[in-house]
């Protein structure tokens, strides 16, 4: 076979020539190699004549890269240029920032060469001083020792004169003794030199060049050297850093900044640390010094803080948790700012005497037919425009026994007091109520006297009974108003109204409607669709939409405001009452509400006064002592407890409810509400009553489906309610069932013995004759001697001759034995009674 096989020569095209090859043990090879020739491009004529005739700046097209045309080619180049241009500037500003830094460092080492140069002539010139001092008082004895010196070295007897010269004048002592310096300086040099030389020999000779020694591997390679550890790029950033400020004289110590720190209460020692600018660890070094081993992340109190702030030379700044509330500005109104403001009128009296209707038919409504009862169970507010012009905001409360806090809230609040008092039933407990709340108030008050068109109105008589309580009317020469109305027929309405407003314009109402907002709660309801909503009536400024506020422990931002008629509105000033959304808890009846500039500040108000009053909580719990405790469970043990839940659908008729519930009972009963709230009924609440075995209330509220099924399952009673009457009635009734029974014992009848028998097996059997009434076999017994009880029991026997009888009539005989006693004797009267058990009710 041969060495092609048929097959054509791989061909070579171009040029081709032979290479000879040399290999070891004198072989050798030639090998064919191929050689390419360089490609020459030729210039069509075309080309060439535009080429020629083109910018010569651009360069020669043939060398120019494929796809470049002349436009982008001259832009390239001036782009190229522009660049060039900007790195020749910025090399001639770096230059001259150099040279800048180097003159300012030559003249910072002048500076300091001057210096270190004239404190050396200082010190060198007081030297002489000294030393002068020191010959004049040896001069004898340096004399002496000259003269014996000349003599030994007459060599040295001409610098003796020089000597005597140097000494009497001390510059040129300086100027002999920096010669010696430099002759001595010259003469040590070579000496230097060759010790220099020694020591490098030295060194070379134990091997203490750094220079590698044996073979490299890749470990050495890769790591750089023997694989220690180098430092870090930061580390050499920051050395070079620290010589450049050297160099340029930053080393100087900085001047000490001196901080007013603010201290709490207590403070955690980095806070501290962090607001000081100061090392956390040089501050736990300055505790442990004061002998308080404390970490960084423990809490210490002002008073310690305070030596530790003055320690490190700062200035200490005493706050206290409660001046997170001096955000809440509470400054009084310069007089011209001041504005005239609706008067806020409070509709008070007893329940039932028409205070509602009076008000619907100044309002011109029909609240009363959409009240459960017929009785008003919330605290209303509205507003009213009469026919003058004149606006007046009004205030609605209930008049029920259970609505005392409502009547108080909507006193404190008010300007006028309108006391609402029935001519046909005259003053009743609560219109006494609402005269004493009107004078805590301090506020005026105007006499209602309503359902005068009926026939039996007594209006006089209500006049009378009211000196009683000192409010003496108009007609009866005193200061207080009255008007005789009648809502039912609108007699007397307008005569109302001027009084409210003559009234009104005597007290000159007046208020800054151009500051931050500031109301009171009027009531607080957790409704299904918007969340927490709270009636508010502004006092002062102007309360606007997406105001951040806060009230009580809860804050919000307000995100919309509804006012008395539905209807929203942007803004609400003084005397106004507005429904506010947007909270983010439902607050308590009575909470002031203030606006403030930010959230952050809202959120910290509402978050301190929630852990104040928890502190509150706890402190009074915490403040009962153990024998109190023991002493408090000794009578809780004879006390029964009904527990309930109460859910309401406002803040004001939950509080109603609690202050009722809590007058319930007496020593022996008692009702303890264990959570009450506003809202439907939630699963918890199913949850708490059945853990405690209560019943859950809901007063004009309902369960919604998940509770219901929960309840249903665990067997918790719910029971719903739209009247209050009806709700305290039936726990008064539960809470009567706790009560244990009266015992009581009715006298049926005495039994005189006349003679005592044995009877085997049956032991004294006493023969008696019924004095009087009956004596039963099923009834209890006393033994009477010389009218003294000495037992009592019940009968073992009741016989009449032989025969075993249920009772015995008055004038018969009888035999009888009583039960495990038989110290009976002829005489003795036997008294016969039963007892009877009579349930009680609470009052």
């Amino acid at each position: 076979m041969s060495d092609t096989d048929g097959k054509k020569t791989l061909g070579l095209r171009g040029g081709s020539g032979s290479v000879k090859q040399s290999f070891s043990h004198g072989r050798t090879k030639n090998v064919v190699v191929e050689t390419k020739r360089k490609r020459v491009v030729v210039p069509k004529p075309g080309g060439a004549k535009s080429s020629s005739g083109g910018n010569a700046a651009l360069g020669n097209p043939s060398r120019r890269p494929a796809g470049i045309s002349d436009a982008e080619m001259e832009r390239r180049m001036k782009a190229l240029a522009a660049a060039k241009a900007a790195e020749a500037d910025e090399a001639k500003k770096r230059a001259a920032e150099e040279k800048a830094r180097e003159e300012e460092r030559q003249r910072r080492r002048r500076e300091i060469e001057e210096k270190a140069r004239e404190e050396a002539e200082r010190v060198a010139a007081l030297k002489a001083k000294e030393e002068e001092e020191a010959r004049a008082k040896k001069e004898a004895e340096e004399a002496k020792k000259r003269e014996a010196e000349a003599r030994k070295k007459p060599a040295a007897a001409p610098a003796a004169p020089a000597a005597q010269k140097v000494d009497d004048d001390p510059a040129a002592a300086q100027a002999a003794l920096q010669k010696q310096q430099e002759r001595g300086g010259r003469t040590a040099t070579p000496s230097r030199g060759r010790e220099r030389e020694n020591e490098n020999r030295t060194a070379r000779s134990k091997g203490g060049d750094n220079r590698r020694s044996g073979k490299l591997t890749v470990n050495q390679a890769l790591t750089g050297g023997e694989g220690g550890r180098h430092r870090s790029m930061a580390a050499m950033k920051r050395k070079q850093e620290r010589m450049r400020q050297k160099a340029m004289g930053g080393n100087e110590q900085r001047e000490k900044v001196v901080r007013d720190v603010q201290v709490p209460e207590t403070i955690v020692v980095s806070e501290l640390a962090n607001r000081m600018a100061e090392r956390v660890a040089d501050v736990v070094k300055s505790l442990m010094k004061m002998g308080m081993m404390v970490t960084q992340n423990q809490s210490i109190d002002a008073d310690t803080a305070e030596l530790i702030v003055e320690e490190f030379g700062h200035r200490i700044q005493r706050v206290s948790d409660s001046d997170v509330e001096d955000v809440i500005q509470q400054v009084e109104d310069a007089p011209e700012t001041m504005q005239p403001r609706p008067p806020v009128v409070t509709i008070m009296g007893h329940v039932d005497h028409g205070k509602t209707s009076l008000l619907d038919a100044i309002r011109h409504a029909n609240v009363t037919s959409g009240e459960a009862g017929g009785i008003t169970q919330h605290i209303g507010a509205y507003q009213v425009k009469t026919e003058s012009g004149a606006v007046l905001s009004f205030l609605d409360t209930p008049g029920h026994a259970a609505f005392t806090s409502m009547r108080s809230r909507g006193a404190q609040v008010t300007d006028i007091v309108v006391l609402v008092v029935a001519a046909d039933d005259s003053v009743m407990p609560q219109t006494i109520e609402a005269i004493h709340h009107a004078k805590a108030a301090d506020v005026p008050m105007i006499v209602a006297i309503n359902k005068c068109d009926k026939p039996d109105a007594d209006p006089m008589k209500v006049r009378t009974e009211l000196l009683q309580h000192e409010v003496i009317v108009e007609e009866m020469s005193g200061d207080v108003q009255d008007v005789e109305v009648s809502a039912k027929t609108g007699m007397g309405l307008d005569s109302l109204l001027e009084s409210i407003a003559l009234q009104a314009e005597i007290l000159e109402l007046k208020a800054n409607p151009d500051r931050a907002a500031e109301g009171a709660v009027i009531e607080a309801q957790l409704d299904v669709g918007r969340g927490p909503v709270a009636t508010v009536l502004v006092q002062k400024g102007t309360l606007k939409r997406g105001d951040i506020f806060v009230v009580g422990e809860q804050w919000g931002k307000v995100r919309a405001l509804v006012n008395d008629k539905g209807d929203r509105v942007e803004e609400a000033g003084p005397s106004v009452p507005v429904e506010v959304l947007g909270l983010n808890g439902t607050p308590e009846a009575g909470d002031v509400l203030n606006v403030v500039e930010t959230e952050a500040q809202a959120r910290e108000i509402a978050e301190y006064r929630e852990q104040a009053a928890k502190d509150k909580r706890a402190a009074a719990g915490a403040a009962t002592t153990l024998d109190q405790l023991l002493a408090k469970a000794k009578a809780d043990e004879t006390v029964a407890e009904l527990p309930i839940l109460v859910k309401a659908d406002v803040q004001g008729s939950a509080e109603a409810i609690v202050q009722a519930m809590e007058k319930i009972g007496n020593d022996e009963v008692r009702v303890r509400v264990l959570h009450y709230g506003v809202g439907a009924i939630t699963e918890s609440d199913i949850g708490l009553a059945e853990a405690s075995g209560a019943p859950v209330i809901g007063f004009n509220v309902r369960a919604n489906a998940p509770a219901r099924n929960s309840a249903n399952q665990k067997g918790v009673e719910i029971r719903y309610y739209s009247v209050i009457y009806d709700l305290v009635d039936d726990v008064k009734a539960a809470a009567s069932g706790l009560l244990s029974a009266e015992i009581r014992e009715n006298f049926i009848g005495y039994a005189e013995i006349r003679e005592v028998f044995k009877v085997s097996g049956v032991g004294k059997v006493a023969g008696c004759l019924v004095t009087e009434g009956v004596a039963r076999r099923s009834a209890g017994v006393r033994l009477l001697r010389d009218d003294v009880v000495i037992h009592e029991g019940t009968l073992k026997t009741l016989k009449r001759f032989k025969d075993e009888v249920k009772e015995v009539q008055s004038g018969q005989e009888c035999g009888m034995a009583f039960e495990n006693y038989d110290d009976i004797r002829p005489g003795d009267v036997i008294e016969i009674f039963e007892r009877e058990e009579v349930e009680r009710q609470l009052d």
